[in-house]
């Protein structure tokens, strides 16, 4: 396996900056709204469509009974609609509503005005580029999935 750098330092300075920047960018959420939990699976129907719960469950890495009750939750609130599919009467299809966009929107709206705001008055222009750099390369982190070696 190949390391980086000063290793330990320098995955504990990654690790560090990207955590602490998560929890100031959760504590800027609209008070009141979704919970992470529903966000990221509203994020994930925005983004793919509607989707069988099963696979759903699959893209947010969510164990089924972890899905069904933040699913419950969206359903009660009016943010998802569920439907049985057409193909297999066993499946349940999962969209957003246009309620749930409008959530999701103004969740990511709040968020992003506070980085817009960080990073003109806190950062220099060069910092501002190093992150607008780097947000490729955390995005491909996050996607990054390890080959599972033979047992």
């Amino acid at each position: 396996m190949r390391s980086i750098g000063s290793d330990a330092e320098d995955l504990a300075a990654i690790l560090h900056g990207v955590l602490s920047l998560g929890r100031r960018l959760r504590a800027e959420r609209p008070v009141g709204g979704v919970s992470l939990s529903g966000v990221a699976v509203l994020s994930t129907l925005r983004r793919l469509g509607p989707l069988p719960a099963a696979r759903l469950a699959e893209a947010e890495r969510l164990q089924a009974q972890s899905l069904t009750r933040v699913l419950g939750g969206l359903s009660r609130s009016g943010y998802v609609e569920r439907r049985q599919s057409e193909v297999d009467r066993r499946e349940n299809i999962v969209a957003i509503t246009p309620l749930g966009e409008a959530t999701l929107v103004e969740d990511f709206r709040a968020r992003r005005e506070w980085l817009s705001r960080a990073m003109v008055e806190g950062l220099d222009s060069k910092e501002r580029d190093a992150l607008r750099n780097a947000a490729t390369a955390m995005a491909k982190l996050a996607r990054f999935e390890a080959p599972t070696s033979p047992p």
